[in-house]
C-alpha cells in the first residue's frame, strides 16, 4: 500500500479517536505529499517509494532541527509539539540502522568502491546514500564515512 493511502487511513483513525496530536502530524505528511505531487516537474501525480521516503525524511529532519533549536532556547511548549509530531511521523519510515550496522554497511561500500582516502569520500557517500536511503540520515552516513576513511 502506498504511503498516501496509509496516511489517509491513519488520518481517519485519528479523527475517530479524536487524537489531535496524531492528526496534526499526519496532516503535515499529507500536505507534503500533495505539494510534491503538484509541484512543477512532478511526474503524472504518483510518487515513487523513494520520493515518498525522501518526503518523510525531510519532515523528520525539519522537526529534529526545530526541536534542537527550541530546546536551546528553553521553549518547552514548542519543543513538545515537535516531539509529538516526530513520534507520529517516524513510524512510517523504515527501521533505522544502529551505529554498528551503519558502520558495517559503509565498510561494504568502501570495499566495493575501492576507496582508500578522503579524496574518495564523495563517491562513497553517494553510493551509501543510495543504498541506505531511509534507514540512516545523511549526517550519520557522512560522519561514519569520515571516520572510516581518515
Amino acid at each position: 500500500m502506498s504511503l498516501e493511502l496509509n496516511i489517509n487511513d491513519a488520518i481517519k483513525k485519528a479523527m475517530l479517536a479524536k487524537d489531535q496530536v496524531a492528526l496534526r502530524g499526519l496532516r503535515a505528511v499529507k500536505s507534503a505529499i500533495q505539494l510534491a505531487k503538484t509541484s512543477e516537474g512532478a511526474t503524472g501525480g504518483d510518487l515513487t517509494e523513494a520520493q515518498e521516503l525522501q518526503i518523510l525524511q525531510k519532515l523528520v529532519k525539519t522537526r529534529k532541527d526545530s526541536l534542537d533549536i527550541y530546546n536551546q532556547q528553553n521553549r518547552a511548549d514548542l519543543a513538545e509539539k515537535e516531539q509529538e509530531e516526530l513520534a507520529v511521523i517516524e513510524p512510517f519510515l523504515p527501521k533505522q540502522l544502529t551505529a554498528d550496522e551503519l558502520k558495517a554497511e559503509i565498510q561494504k561500500v568502501i570495499a566495493e568502491t575501492g576507496a582508500t582516502s578522503m579524496k574518495d569520500m564523495g563517491k562513497v557517500i553517494g553510493q551509501a546514500n543510495a543504498r541506505l536511503a531511509g534507514r540512516a540520515d545523511g549526517r550519520s552516513i557522512s560522519e561514519t564515512v569520515k571516520a572510516l576513511l581518515s
